[in-house]
């Protein structure tokens, strides 16, 4: 598809699950450094209970062969790879029903699990705990609608990082930029943000009205201020509502539009390194491993 997209001339720019090549411009976010946020707050969580040892997580992967599942896996042992730790692994295609069903499976072969780090399909972990009259443990959760406000109304110890679906905004920048004649890295890595369970609020991190299946990542705070989703649902063609939240000011996260920018690209896997200059906004969303 790259070959013959660059035969053709035709701009490909993925984002949120990449390509393992240095071949296109991509964007995602940081997913090593994604798990890992998530796994650091669950091990402190672990570590105040006084359980460092003889305990037992569960993992609940993604998609098998995917970069984001590997990447994110590689975050969540980084953090648990301990001595006394126990590491239980499942599969849940990052889909609410499937983590559902092997999570419940999960809880009736070991009984009991001392905290969960779970990639994506938070509601599907709480109600199999709820099934299986399981307490509410340490959980490292997705930044689903649904899984927030369902943390919260069950009391779970949590932290929520979000996969932002505003990136979509970033990638179709970028591919206006290619197509423009700009040169651009070959992969910007978009920090990645996350809230405790203690500091969620309705209305803010969660929208009770809202289907659990909107995502809460609407902007990045480093770049532009997330959209509400009022403003966001306001938004068609006719009305670009919005769009001078797209970063100017140059502030500190923000880039410059009126500058010139230097981009190092530090490709995967051992690949040799290319230098860009581009007149871009996303200077701190800078290329690197995701």
């Amino acid at each position: 598809m790259i070959k013959r997209a660059e035969r053709t001339g035709t701009v490909l720019v993925p984002f949120d699950n990449i390509l393992d090549t240095d071949k296109v411009f991509q964007v995602n976010q940081k997913q090593i450094e994604f798990e890992e946020t998530k796994g650091k707050y669950v091990w402190a969580q672990l570590e105040a209970a006084g359980k460092t040892k003889g305990i037992r997580v569960l993992e609940v992967r993604g998609l098998p062969g995917n970069s984001v599942d590997r990447d994110r896996s590689i975050g969540m042992h980084k953090v648990f790879d301990r001595e006394g730790v126990e590491i239980v692994t499942v599969v849940g295609n990052w889909d609410t029903g499937t983590v559902q069903k092997v999570v419940a499976d999960a809880l009736a072969a070991h009984g009991k699990f001392d905290a969960v780090m779970s990639q994506h399909g938070g509601q599907g972990v709480i109600n199999a705990f709820k099934a299986a009259g399981h307490e509410m443990v340490p959980m490292g959760l997705d930044g689903e609608n649904g899984t927030r406000r369902m943390a919260v109304e069950n009391k779970v110890p949590f932290i929520s990082v979000e996969q932002h679906p505003a990136m979509s905004a970033v990638a179709m920048d970028g591919a206006v930029k290619l197509l423009q004649g700009h040169e651009l890295p070959v992969l910007v890595a978009l920090p990645s943000t996350g809230v405790l369970g203690a500091d969620m609020k309705a209305g803010e991190h969660y929208f009770p009205d809202l289907p659990a299946s909107f995502n809460t990542g609407t902007g990045y705070p480093a770049c532009f201020k997330p959209l509400t989703p009022d403003e966001l649902f306001k938004q068609n063609s006719d009305n670009t509502q919005g769009t001078k939240r797209w970063p100017r000011s140059g502030k500190p996260g923000c880039g410059h539009r009126s500058s010139q920018v230097n981009f190092m690209a530090i490709p995967r896997r051992g690949r040799r390194t290319y230098p860009y200059v581009a007149w871009w906004p996303w200077a701190p969303c800078r290329a690197g491993r995701p």
